[in-house]
């Protein structure tokens, strides 16, 4: 008897054709497809089947049952989080990727040769965020895992500078971490480390609409440390306004303060590939680490993210990350070896979409992905500052949205957004900016073009009318 898996392996051109034209099916529906989807367990279909159904009936069965909750997360009008769409370029290396199949585990230049890959990538990255060659990076999942390898590493700093080697004995206190407006993900790593997140020391905010960090505030907090370890938490663009430290007063006081910096810069640092915005982050090649989110601005599958490290901090790296007992592994100072680099110590040649997407389109076509996402959410930003039913929260700085309804108790905002959500036409996410409440629309995809904003514009107006608005009486009073 032929089993499910040899029949696939007879047929897998024919299998493979049926996921072109699905992922086909899917990809130039995009504009089309809800943002929104309900999925139901299927009792029957909760349970492993003793005997295989082969991928053929697999893809009847997730037509009829998953397809249609599948939301268009890289559509143009998913503007939640901030979710990058996925460049034909990308989607092509992604596939290869997978065909391949290669473990980015090795050093450079033993076995398979995905560490060179992701090498080369890393150099294409660089330079498309016009840093110096003095960093080095690797790929990981997301900017979780990015901020995790740089604090890691941060953190052992910190150890040595307190004279204890906290990747072989253990965690000690002692350590001060400081920031303004940590990302969720960063404050998630310190728990991670065993460092806490309640261990923040929080730097005040500028005056003003601003959620960047006082310098002046920095400087007296680093003063009182007198001298003891502090971690460097800064923001290159901050979640709900895309506010951004100032990376030039903080690498000054580098010079005269001892702390390891760390620049969380997952989608802000794309501010990097436009001339009219990097000057947004000048001084940022100063920073020890930096986070970088490829799956977000970038416009690559998930999960793709880098982490970038100054190289006079290899040795610090090589104690934090390095596995025991490992001589086959070769000269773990002078090779690129990824058991040293990254906390996975095997993974899927991540660097290939994003490859792809670099070689095909280049430093011109991310300066135009990200100065229309920058134009579009000023605009958007401009239709709800002129309604009379919406009020900006912040000013648009970059490619974020922050809004709310006008004079609305924080139950309507709610309201008004899951109703709008629920059409499936447009997704966005609240949030909590200065005590109020809010909703957050963020440009990261390339196919968002203007028609997507009047279209969910005139959605929420209509959402707002219908539902806020008190009609009049034939005699003219309010009823």
């Amino acid at each position: 008897m032929t089993s499910p898996l040899q029949q696939d392996s007879a047929n897998l051109a024919a299998l493979l054709e049926r996921a072109k034209a699905e992922s086909l099916a899917h990809l130039t529906a995009l504009s089309t497809l809800p943002t929104t989807g309900t999925y139901t367990t299927n009792s029957v279909r909760n349970q492993l089947a003793e005997q295989g159904m082969g991928t053929l009936n697999a893809f009847d069965e997730f037509n009829d049952r998953l397809r249609n909750v599948i939301v268009a997360s890289s559509g143009p009008r998913y503007w939640g989080y901030v979710i990058g769409g996925t460049t034909p370029a990308s989607i092509v290396g992604d596939w290869l990727a997978t065909a391949f199949d290669q473990c980015s585990f090795a050093t450079a230049g033993q076995g398979d040769i995905s560490a060179n890959i992701e090498v080369e990538t890393i150099q294409l990255l660089r330079q498309l965020f016009n840093l110096p060659d003095t960093f080095l990076g690797g790929f990981v999942s997301g900017a979780t895992m990015s901020n995790f390898t740089c604090l890691s590493v941060a953190r052992q700093w910190a150890g040595k500078q307190l004279g204890v080697d906290i990747a072989n004995d253990g965690m000690v206190p002692g350590i001060t971490v400081l920031s303004a407006e940590p990302h969720a993900s960063a404050v998630k790593s310190l728990a991670m480390l065993g460092i806490g997140r309640n261990n923040v020391v929080r730097i005040k905010y500028l005056d003003g609409n601003r959620e960047a960090m006082d310098v002046g505030d920095l400087e007296a907090k680093l003063q009182a440390l007198d001298g003891k370890p502090a971690i460097l938490i800064s923001s290159a663009g901050t979640v709900n306004t895309v506010d951004f430290d100032d990376m030039t007063a903080i690498a000054e006081l580098k010079k005269k303060y001892s702390f390891w910096w760390h620049v969380d810069g997952a989608f802000g640092g794309f501010a990097a590939c436009s001339p009219a915005y990097q000057q947004l982050l000048a001084g940022w090649e100063q920073a020890d680490s930096l986070t970088i989110d490829c799956h977000k601005w970038l416009n690559v599958p998930y999960d793709s993210a880098i982490f970038l490290m100054q190289t006079k901090h290899r040795q610090l790296h090589i104690e934090t990350l390095q596995p025991l007992n490992s001589p086959y592994l070769g000269d773990l100072l002078t090779n690129v070896n990824y058991q040293t680099l990254v906390p996975e110590s095997s993974r899927r040649l991540r660097a290939l979409p994003a490859w792809f997407s670099l070689m095909a389109y280049g430093k011109e076509g991310y300066q135009t992905l990200v100065e229309t996402n920058i134009r579009l959410a000023q605009t958007f930003g401009k239709m709800l500052a002129d309604s009379a039913y919406f009020e900006l929260l912040a000013p648009v700085r970059l490619n974020t949205v922050c809004f709310t309804l006008t004079n609305a108790e924080p139950e309507r905002v709610n309201s008004f957004l899951k109703t709008l959500n629920e059409t499936g036409l447009v997704f966005m996410t609240p949030t909590v900016y200065k005590g109020k409440a809010g909703i957050r629309a963020a440009f990261v995809n390339w196919r968002t073009r203007e028609d997507d904003l009047k279209l969910v514009f005139e959605k929420m107006t209509s959402i707002y009318k219908q539902t806020y608005e008190t009609p009049k009486s034939p005699e003219g009073d309010f009823v």
